[in-house]
């Protein structure tokens, strides 16, 4: 769910407090641009949209929350927005959210 060696790379290379700061904009980004998923109104907002969510889940090491945007944005774009599960994409990120910053406690404790 979480490329914890893709985290522990982009800490290393930004530093604690710069890492802080990262997660802290991509966490306030996703809960900010998320929940605009459900009411995309055309496809390529509904694209866009997804590309852009899994461009900072990538950055940030959510590798099973960016595999499904990235279906979701090939499918978008291939079929339209009907075939996207908005609903899958969105539980994704929940769950991953939750095991990054679970993680987190203990990546910063050792």
């Amino acid at each position: 769910m979480i490329d914890w060696n893709r985290v522990k790379i982009l800490r290393t290379e930004l530093g604690a407090e710069n890492f802080a700061d990262v997660v802290g904009l991509f966490l306030d980004e996703m809960e900010t641009e998320l929940p605009k998923l459900p009411h995309a109104d055309t496809q390529s907002e509904l694209v866009d949209l997804l590309h852009f969510l899994k461009g900072g889940a990538l950055n940030l090491g959510f590798t099973e929350f960016s595999e499904l945007c990235q279906d979701g944005e090939t499918k978008a774009t291939g079929h339209g927005p009907q075939d996207v599960n908005i609903g899958q994409i969105v539980a994704s990120y929940h769950q991953s959210r939750a095991c990054f910053v679970d993680g987190l406690d203990k990546f910063d404790a050792d």
